[in-house]
């Protein structure tokens, strides 16, 4: 497990202002801001997972738990019937984001938006978001980052053009938030509401 380099300037921060809480006030003042380093490290962290790379399966792409599992239209990538998995992030939970499947980024979208708690139905449509469409051989698909209450960066590291891996790490949303994963209407969807899952491990949709 290693520590992505978005964290390191909090971890920094933090650890500066222990050292001169401990010059200023002294040890019991001093171990407050250490024990926020130590949750920066935690909370920036991106463990080693081993995926295995199956045309046919859709990884989760957050860790999180399945807030519910609908259908609709989708009119801003598929253009077509679809189905949309949401997963909720807690503020413990690992915020990197990976691929589901295996594809070239074909579409992103950036929307300037709200910061209502990720629960939120209307958190969907009117917080900060940021969309990217995977197509491959197989499927287009849909992933969208959306910030939160207290998410209030959205880091996406990829660009159009660019080629993912399935389960290769592409962003992470900053402290609290939630993943949507949009799929066409035909992928058989895995998960329940509920569930707790994995990014790259727990298959959430397979397709014929």
């Amino acid at each position: 497990m290693h520590i992505v380099r978005q964290g390191y300037p909090f971890i920094a921060g933090a650890l500066v202002l222990a050292v001169v809480c401990f010059i200023a006030f002294g040890i019991h003042i001093a171990v407050i801001p250490v024990v926020l380093a130590c949750y920066f490290a935690y909370f920036f962290r991106n463990p080693e997972r081993t995926v295995n790379p199956d045309a046919s399966l859709l990884y989760s792409p957050a860790d999180g738990t399945v807030m519910g599992v609908t259908e609709f239209f989708d009119e801003e990538f598929l253009h077509a019937k679809a189905k949309k998995v949401t997963i909720f992030l807690s503020v413990f939970n690992v915020h990197v984001n990976r691929s589901p499947a295996e594809g070239t980024i074909k579409f992103q979208r950036y929307t300037v938006g709200d910061f209502l708690p990720a629960f939120n139905k209307k958190a969907t449509f009117e917080n900060e978001r940021f969309a990217m469409g995977i197509e491959n051989d197989r499927m287009k698909i849909l992933v969208i980052q959306i910030a939160g209450i207290l998410a209030r960066r959205i880091d996406n590291w990829v660009n159009l053009g660019n080629h993912l891996d399935q389960g290769e790490v592409y962003g992470m949303i900053k402290f609290g938030s939630c993943t949507e994963l949009v799929v066409p209407a035909d992928v058989e969807i895995l998960c329940k509401k509920g569930d707790k899952v994995k990014g790259g491990i727990t298959v959430l949709g397979r397709t014929n």
